[in-house]
C-alpha cells in the first residue's frame, strides 16, 4: 500500500515509517532552497527505512498513494491541487489529530473546541489520546483513538550524572504551554539539561543561571537518548500537549518521572515510575529526592520501562493502524 502523508511529527512518523507500506513524503522547496512545510520530505535528525521515500508534488501524481494520513486542514487542499481528488471520497483518508484542544486547533475554547473535521463523515478522525477524543467536540464524525507507540531505544539508564533531564521545543514562543515558567523552581531542586528545537533565549525568558541549566539545541535522537540515559531523573514540566513522544522516550530508556498531572500524562505513567502531581514544591522535592537516591530512581525507571512497553509497544501501535487503513481502503 501507498500511504501520502506529511512530516509534521518527526517522533511520531518515525514509528508510523516502521510498517510494511511506502511511505511519500512530499517534498517543496522554495526559490531561496528551503523546504516548505507543505512539503518537509524525510526527516534528518531521525533514521527512517528507505520504504519512506521523499517525492516532489509532480511525481506524487504519477504514485498515486492508495490512502491519505491528513494531518492538517491544509493537507485537504494540497490533496485536490496536486492530485485532484478529493479526500474521503476519491481518496481513501484519515485525519490524525496529534494535538490537545486549543486556540491553534479549532473553534472554541476547551472544552468545547470544535474539530475541524467535525460532522462530516467521510474521513475518521484518529486521535492519539483518550484524552484528546474526550476534549474535542468531534460532533458526529467517527473517531478511534491509536495510542503512541515507540520504537524501543533499549535499557540504556545509566543515571550517573546527578542531573535532571528535560525535553521540550520552542519553550520560549510556546511559554506556559510546555512550563517553562517551572524551570527556574527545578533548577533550584537540581541542575537541568534542556533538550530540544528553539531554546535560544531559555535562560533570558525566565531568569536562569547557566551554570544550573545547560541547553541542548536540536540535537540527532540517537545522541539525545545516550545522553538522556545518563541523567538521574527525566522532568516533564508540559502543562498542556497531547502525550509527548519524549517523555514516553525517556520511559524506554529506562529513566524515573517526575511530571506535571495533566492531560494524558495521569495515564501514561504509574505511580511506580515516578512522581505525577498537580503542586510544584512536591514535584520539585521529588526531583531532590530522585537525584539524593539513585537506587530509588533506579527502581522507579525500571518500572518506567515496563509500563511504556506493556501499553506504548511499536508492534501494537502498527497493528493498530494497519487496521484502521485496511478498513478505509475496503
Amino acid at each position: 500500500m501507498k500511504v501520502l502523508l506529511w512530516h509534521v511529527h518527526g517522533s511520531w512518523t518515525t514509528a508510523f515509517v516502521q510498517g510494511r507500506h511506502e511511505y511519500l513524503l512530499p517534498v517543496v522547496t522554495g526559490p531561496d532552497g528551503v523546504r516548505s512545510p507543505d512539503g518537509l520530505g524525510r526527516a534528518r535528525t531521525w533514521d527512517w527505512p528507505t520504504s519512506a521515500r521523499e517525492v516532489t508534488p509532480e511525481q506524487l501524481r504519477e504514485e498515486q498513494p492508495d490512502v491519505v494520513v491528513l494531518q492538517r486542514p491544509r493537507d485537504l487542499e494540497l490533496v485536490r491541487a496536486w492530485l485532484g481528488r478529493e479526500p474521503g471520497r476519491d481518496l481513501p483518508a484519515v485525519f490524525l489529530e496529534h494535538n490537545a484542544p486549543g486556540p491553534d486547533t479549532g473553534s472554541g475554547a476547551v472544552p468545547e473546541t470544535r474539530h475541524p473535521m467535525a460532522d462530516q463523515r467521510a474521513i475518521p478522525i484518529a486521535h492519539v489520546t483518550y484524552f484528546n477524543e474526550l476534549f474535542y467536540d468531534n460532533g458526529s464524525a467517527p473517531t478511534v483513538v491509536i495510542e503512541h507507540g515507540i520504537v524501543d531505544p533499549g535499557e540504556r539508564y545509566t543515571g550517573e550524572l546527578a542531573r535532571a533531564a528535560v525535553v521540550v521545543n520552542e519553550p520560549v514562543r510556546r511559554g506556559r504551554y510546555t512550563g517553562g515558567d517551572l524551570l527556574p523552581l527545578f533548577a533550584d531542586a537540581a541542575p537541568l539539561d534542556v533538550f530540544g528545537m528553539g531554546l535560544a533565549g531559555l535562560h533570558e525568558r525566565y531568569g536562569l543561571s547557566p551554570e544550573r541549566v545547560a541547553l541542548h539545541d536540536d540535537p540527532p535522537q540517537a545522541a539525545m537518548h545516550a545522553e538522556l540515559a545518563r541523567r538521574r531523573v527525566y522532568v516533564h514540566p508540559v502543562r498542556w500537549t497531547s502525550l509527548g513522544l519524549s517523555l514516553l522516550e525517556a520511559m524506554h530508556l529506562g529513566l524515573p518521572v517526575v511530571g506535571l498531572a495533566t492531560t494524558e500524562a495521569v495515564e501514561a505513567v504509574p505511580a511506580e515510575a515516578g512522581v505525577i502531581s498537580t503542586r510544584p514544591d512536591r514535584l520539585a522535592q521529588a526531583v531532590r529526592d530522585f537525584v539524593h537516591d539513585p537506587d530509588r530512581a533506579r527502581l522507579a525507571g525500571k518500572a518506567a520501562r515496563a509500563a511504556a512497553l506493556e501499553r506504548y509497544g511499536l508492534d501494537r501501535f502498527l497493528a493498530d493502524w494497519d487496521a484502521l487503513l485496511g478498513e478505509v481502503t475496503r
